[in-house]
């Protein structure tokens, strides 16, 4: 089925019921946006064969992708960012301006800086490079839907190595830092090394959901929304260390 501008439906699956953009019962909806064909019935085909996932729609222009958000209202919106009549930069800031807002995550060829702080500054929760498998690409759908914010490998080491290097003019190490109990530290700490959820309880010594508890005071002490702006934060002001 085809829907007004040009994006392909998947209607032959039921789609759940949703509270809050999220599928409340059933596979969690993607909307995938890619114009290289191929590519995109590759990812198509990953998203398809994973019996926990819906594929909403699938587009390959910024007009269709604009279209599919209003009709399809997708749980998570998974679009590259050079598309041919304009930026999957404008796609994912058209996303967060609805409400309920789709999670939304890049999969593109580009791992520059410039790209990456582009994505996450417009609202992009997770960052994907075209070269990981099919079943990484639907492992980091389900850790997007379940509260993480999946990263490439190479991009995530790029921004640690970034963060290494204070910016010019920038803060020194805890200036302007909010106080964090020792706990919360430690938390931030192993989140920032990439730990799990489940890896931190067992490294701490407590349950799963003490950390989410640790982890969501840590967010509003922070002002981010994502594990990626948290260690941009954390790095940033100087709350951890990479060698600590």
């Amino acid at each position: 089925m085809t829907i007004p501008g040009g994006c392909r439906s998947m209607a032959e699956r039921p789609r759940a019921a949703a509270i809050g953009g999220h599928a409340a019962m059933g596979e969690p909806s993607v909307l995938l946006v890619e114009d290289d064909a191929p590519t995109r019935q590759r990812i198509a085909k990953a998203i398809q064969s994973d019996p926990t996932l819906r594929l909403a729609g699938q587009c390959g222009t910024l007009a269709e992708g604009l279209a599919a958000l209003e009709s399809l209202r997708p749980a998570v919106l998974l679009t590259d960012l050079d598309l041919p009549d304009g930026s999957g930069i404008d796609l994912i800031r058209a996303a967060r301006a609805h409400e309920p807002a789709p999670l939304c995550m890049v999969i593109t060829v580009f791992g520059d800086e410039k790209h990456v702080l582009a994505a996450i500054e417009a609202g992009a929760l997770g960052y994907l490079l075209k070269d990981g498998t099919s079943e990484y690409v639907a492992a980091s759908l389900h850790e997007l839907f379940e509260g993480g914010s999946p990263i490439s490998p190479p991009i995530a080491r790029h921004l640690m190595l970034r963060m290494q290097t204070p910016a010019r003019g920038g803060p020194e190490a805890g200036e302007g830092a909010p106080h964090l109990s020792e706990r919360e530290r430690e938390v931030l700490s192993a989140i920032v090394k990439g730990f799990s959820y489940a890896e931190i309880a067992s490294l701490l010594g407590v349950s799963t959901h003490t950390v989410a508890t640790h982890v969501r005071r840590l967010y509003h002490k922070l002002a981010v929304h994502s594990r990626s702006e948290a260690v941009y934060e954390a790095l940033q002001l100087g709350i951890v260390k990479l060698d600590d």
